[in-house]
């Protein structure tokens, strides 16, 4: 691979990989004890489920039909198995009982955590994922309700002290590691040969700010509706620029042959920035998801690495073109 390679990856080279984890569970793998206890709180025995396409996250996502007609989305890890999920959930319990209900992301209905499972009741959704390769259409309301997020969100409902650290940045650590620095260049060697640059970027970064951020918003995390978008999965969040998300989103267009710049010059919440916060976003999520990605063992699920990769690159490729 030369120097210049990067610039003859295509989109569909770094095209969405198919948005599921490898490591979903069935409703019918549940322990019964688990199940009729989301059956207690939920007032109904479920009648049917569906485990659901959609995210890379483990343990359990189903739609839920109870028997009494009513339905539900049911999200559920396991500690002992799935730790790292498990404490996703806890968070995202703590914030999602703290989103406005002006936020358009589906509301908690129950949640309960024995120690072991961290089980999540939320709204269903009757909608479906926005097509990928991105519709302009679908693209253009999912920025719209990025808009309506930050004004709802500014100043932040959630308190800092459960938020988790935004997981931004890596090419600090890479500049210091020969190792990973070697695997980067593998899939670009235009970061390899500006890790210094890159460095820079993510060590200056101004992310001073009031807004409550998804802090993953990407087209696995939206759902669409014939009238509505909902952004779900609130995990990673994080309080700073309410110009964040919008960053985030737009990088994954170009995975769909959709050019970001036009598009950031045009939105509320970019169009007036200053060109180096917009730069030092890209910086930082790249370098969170290349470093995460070339780190991962022989055991890390091949789909979230694949994400990782071509969603880190496609921050890339747009940097790329802004330096």
């Amino acid at each position: 691979m030369t120097r210049d390679s990067d610039e003859r990856l295509t989109a569909a080279d770094l095209g969405m990989p198919e948005a599921t984890g490898s490591r979903r569970m069935d409703w019918a793998a549940l322990p019964r004890e688990v199940t009729a206890r989301i059956e207690q709180r939920l007032g109904s025995p479920v009648a049917q489920a569906s485990s659901q396409p959609g995210g890379f996250s483990a343990g359990l996502a189903a739609r839920v039909r109870l028997r009494n007609g009513e339905r539900a989305f049911i999200k559920a890890a396991n500690s002992l198995t799935a730790p790292a999920e498990a404490d996703f959930h806890r968070r995202e319990i703590a914030v999602s009982e703290r989103l406005p209900r002006e936020v358009p992301a589906p509301r908690l209905l129950d949640a309960y955590d024995d120690g072991t499972w961290v089980v999540l009741a939320f709204q269903e959704i009757p909608g479906h994922l926005p097509a990928q390769p991105w519709q302009r259409e679908e693209l253009h309301r999912a920025l719209a309700a990025v808009t309506e997020m930050a004004n709802v969100l500014t100043p932040s409902p959630v308190d800092q002290a459960i938020l988790a650290k935004p997981r931004l940045g890596g090419w600090s650590a890479m500049a210091g590691d020969a190792a990973v620095r070697g695997k980067v260049e593998e899939l670009s060697p235009w970061a390899a040969h500006h890790v210094d640059q890159l460095a820079a970027l993510e060590e200056n970064a101004a992310l001073d700010g009031a807004t409550l951020l998804h802090g993953d918003l990407y087209p696995f995390n939206i759902m669409l509706t014939a009238d509505r978008v909902f952004v779900v999965d609130w995990p990673h969040a994080w309080i700073g620029p309410r110009h964040c998300d919008a960053v985030t989103l737009m990088s994954s267009a170009s995975l769909s042959g959709v050019d970001p710049r036009p598009i950031a010059e045009n939105h509320p919440l970019t169009r007036d920035l200053d060109p180096a916060r917009i730069n030092e976003v890209l910086a930082l999520h790249a370098g969170f998801l290349l470093r995460t990605a070339v780190a991962a063992g022989p055991d890390a699920d091949p789909h979230i690495v694949a994400m990782m990769t071509a969603l880190g690159l496609a921050s890339l490729r747009w940097l790329r073109t802004r330096l």
